[in-house]
């Protein structure tokens, strides 16, 4: 079976006409290439975004290894629950298991991982900021 060409606007137009008849709100893919997003809004049409694959995150010393935590969902990014009377101050240091922010939809809070061990360095999202599925939203420092 061959990939589906997200790039061709043929194939673009029929996954958004058999969205529309389906009645689905909208659909969104991602992969280590880029991320296709349609939105069908009702009597506006459908909105279709694609982007490149998320570039490097500048900043880091030369010769380190970073990864960034990306949202798994479209939702509100909150940096602490909240209920937290404790600041999340950066740089610091993670486990894989932490969490280190949420993800927000309405009154649900999905919690974010931190998936990696090392030292969180730095927000890519601003608090509160509504953010799509794979947004970057931290950086986190692995250990050399």
């Amino acid at each position: 079976m061959s990939a589906i060409d997200f790039s061709d606007p043929a194939t673009i137009a029929l996954l958004t006409e058999a969205l529309t008849a389906a009645g689905v709100d909208g659909l969104e893919i991602s992969r280590p290439g880029g991320q296709l997003r349609i939105i069908v809004a009702g009597d506006r049409g459908a909105r279709i975004s694609s982007t490149g694959a998320t570039p490097p995150v500048p900043g880091l010393a030369p010769g380190s290894v970073s990864a960034v935590v990306k949202a798994p969902m479209a939702g509100r990014f909150c940096l602490e629950h909240p209920t937290s009377a404790t600041p999340q101050n950066l740089p610091r240091s993670v486990s894989d298991a932490d969490i280190v922010g949420f993800v927000g939809v309405g009154h649900i809070l999905l919690p974010l991982r931190a998936g990696h061990s090392g030292v969180l360095t730095r927000l890519l999202a601003e608090p509160g900021a509504l953010v799509g599925f794979g947004d970057p939203l931290f950086e986190i420092e692995l250990p050399s």
